[in-house]
């Protein structure tokens, strides 16, 4: 090594040590967190409508991938509305092809592929290829918007305008494109490129550009795009800082002015306001820094239009950032509010005494992976997030002020509200939301996908209404309404008055005491010959049968709280000893029959609600911990064969299930082999008659 190299690499290690952030390794004695984040997505009975918006044409990968992951029918990755009035929504489709819709129907305005062939590469990586798009604010009387595509290093001349990272393999081209006529529906005109970058890796490139929808003209942030560049998926590794260095452009939010000419390149702007500019040694286009995909952005169009921001974790964390200029999301020396340790790829750690002189920025809403025990801690788990948008819209009051988004892989639709992110604050509850078509039918993202890797993104249109996409079988939703699961009338007739011997019959009456309003099971029942169910129960035989029904009541477990597999259940739907539902309330939530909504059918007792995760060995959250009373609503439709269970008169259920096996029949209480009493029940809903 010749000495002028040898000063050379030293300044440069010098510098990239004098502008990054150090790493804080966890102490010896510090123990990993095992459940970061140990609260579920809460369930919700609030689901949304969605209609088919458009179908897609199939589209391949060039080259051919490896992956299977890349082979989807068409990998459309985000929907918008161009930004001139005419109703055009476009979507671009990573696999080349840029469309405009019109009333539903795509058809190709730009061949990305096309116009870069034979650079142009979508066979690799899940975000390789024709990315995103963005039109400039003032698209109607310039023409201008902007795109990202994906070159191979090794087949192009072309440098990287800012410092590539170590080993590129791959160049993110962002190129600014001049329509002849803005309101024609083909493309014709001109492009030039404006900014190029240099990736290690194969992932988390150049994820999303956009405008800010509300900086209006004559405002600092008019015309400003911005540019959401990953790590390449090297900031886990050993020695890589990117994503806290300031003297590079990965693993950062960039903004530019597309319209200037002070970078270095000559080809944009570097806006003056942006916080590094003028620190020596650092690039003046960022933003804000520490990320290792941050996946998609979006202002909020209302309340105090803040920037929200979804990063994809490494070992645990989705989350939802609120970024300011000059933020710091931590990245790799944090992960969400953790410390990330590098060398350790199964963990996370708690944060350090001294975290504040760090200066890093924590998510504003968060969920965890949550593997199963014996989890091969270097696997995907198949978890990551998928930014939205806060509704602002008109047409679904019910969804005003909520941020929408969910997670890709899985399909999962979730919501937290707006007011309740708050930075420095407890982070906002998450909400899963359920999904309906527009006969009233509920299905899972991924039933409207066709496939258990949905590939979900989420768009907004100029109104502010919202739409769903899928890769898995290149279909946009639009979301058209608001529905609730189990809601609405369940009929007129009402019993109740129920205390009383004479309106019980039990299967073992020696076990049971009436006293006052109160029906006890005082006795642990035993197990019986036939299918497996509730050893000890009693049904309710005043008043008639019901359909769909409301029951209501107060029930307690008098078993010790150290008996942790203790429960008791409300019977409904009941026909005979051998056929009926049962809610299952138990201290425990991992056990396959514990704490569930329950199907007996003259066979093994199914389990049928939504919350059981197989994978996790777990149910919902356990019901009753303690010897307390508390309040049990189970809603029962016999028509969709929508139930849910709601615990201490919670807006959101505590379990949901759809099923329609037993259309009508009675109402009881009991347990397996616990103790336990009921008060005050009662039951509304539409009588079938005995």
């Amino acid at each position: 090594m010749t000495k002028l190299r040898w000063c050379l690499l030293t300044t440069v290690a010098l510098l990239a040590a004098l502008f990054t952030v150090p790493q804080t390794a966890a102490l010896a004695d510090d123990q990993p967190v095992k459940d970061p984040i140990p609260e579920r997505p809460i369930t919700s009975d609030l689901g949304l409508v969605l209609q088919e918006y458009a179908q897609f044409p199939q589209s391949e990968p060039t080259p051919a991938p490896v992956d299977p992951r890349l082979m989807r029918w068409a990998r459309i990755n985000f929907i918008g509305e161009v930004p001139d009035g005419s109703g055009r929504m476009y979507v671009p489709d990573l696999n080349g092809n840029m469309y405009i819709v019109r009333n539903g129907r795509p058809h190709v305005y730009l061949d990305v592929k096309a116009q870069f062939d034979p650079y142009f590469f979508s066979g690799r990586g899940l975000g390789q290829g024709f990315g995103i798009v963005a039109f400039d604010p003032d698209f109607r009387t310039n023409g201008k918007f902007y795109t990202v595509h994906t070159e191979l290093a090794s087949s192009t001349t072309k440098v990287p305008d800012l410092t590539p990272q170590a080993g590129t393999i791959y160049h993110g081209v962002i190129d600014e494109w001049t329509a002849d006529d803005p309101k024609a529906d083909t493309f014709h005109g001109t492009h030039r490129e404006i900014l190029r970058l240099g990736f290690g890796g194969q992932i988390h490139g150049i994820q999303e550009i956009g405008f800010n929808p509300n900086a209006k003209r004559g405002d600092k942030d008019y015309g400003k795009l911005y540019i959401a560049a990953g790590d390449g998926g090297q900031g886990q590794a050993a020695g890589n800082t990117d994503p806290q260095n300031l003297g590079v452009p990965q693993g950062k939010l960039l903004r530019i002015d597309p319209h200037g000419n002070n970078s270095a390149n000559g080809k944009y702007g570097i806006p003056a306001d942006n916080p590094f500019v003028g620190r020596p040694g650092a690039l003046g286009e960022i933003y804000a820094l520490g990320f290792r995909d941050p996946h998609r952005f979006s202002w909020d169009t209302g309340g105090s239009h803040r920037l929200f921001l979804g990063h994809i974790g490494e070992h645990a964390i989705e989350g939802v950032w609120d970024i300011r200029a000059g933020d710091n999301a931590g990245w790799p020396n944090r992960e969400g509010p953790f410390t990330f340790v590098k060398n350790d790829r199964c963990d996370l750690y708690p944060l350090p005494a001294d975290d504040a002189k760090y200066g890093y920025d924590y998510p504003v809403a968060a969920y965890d992976h949550d593997p199963p025990a014996g989890w091969n801690c270097t696997s995907d788990i198949g978890k990551a997030i998928s930014g939205g948008y806060v509704y602002r819209g008109h047409k679904l009051p019910e969804l005003y002020g909520k941020y929408i988004f969910g997670d890709l892989v899985d399909g999962s639709v979730y919501y937290t509200e707006e007011s309740q992110m708050r930075r420095g604050g407890p982070r906002a509850p998450i909400h899963q939301l359920q999904t309906f078509d527009t006969n009233g039918n509920r299905l899972t993202m991924q039933q409207f996908a066709g496939d258990k890797r949905v590939d979900l993104r989420f768009g907004r249109d100029s109104h502010g209404e919202l739409y769903m996409l899928s890769k898995a079988n290149g279909k946009i939703w639009k979301v058209v309404g608001t529905r609730h699961f189990a809601g609405g009338p369940v009929g007129h007739t009402h019993v109740d008055g129920t205390a009383g011997a004479k309106n019980w019959a039990p299967v073992t009456p020696s076990k049971w005491e009436f006293k006052g309003n109160q029906v006890i099971l005082a006795e642990a029942g035993t197990e019986r010959p036939g299918p497996r169910r509730p050893f000890e129960y009693a049904v309710l035989t005043k008043g008639p049968k019901f359909g769909t029904e409301r029951i209501d009541a107060d029930v307690r477990i008098d078993t010790p709280t150290d008996v942790t597999n203790r429960d008791v259940i409300i019977v409904f739907g009941y026909q005979s000893d051998t056929q009926f539902y049962y809610a299952h309330l138990s201290q425990d939530n991992s056990i396959y029959p514990h704490n569930g909504i329950f199907l007996v059918n003259n066979a093994d007792r199914l389990r049928i609600e939504d919350q059981w995760d197989a994978l996790r060995s777990r149910g919902a959250p356990p019901s009753i911990t303690d010897m307390k009373w508390h309040h049990v609503t189970v809603i029962r439709h016999v028509d969709t064969g929508e139930i849910a269970v709601y615990l201490d008169h919670s807006k959101d259920p505590r379990m949901t299930a759809v099923d329609k096996t037993l259309a009508s029949g009675r109402v009881g209480f009991g347990s397996f082999d616990n103790t336990g009493r009921v008060r005050n029940l009662k039951v509304t809903g539409t009588a079938v008659g005995d």
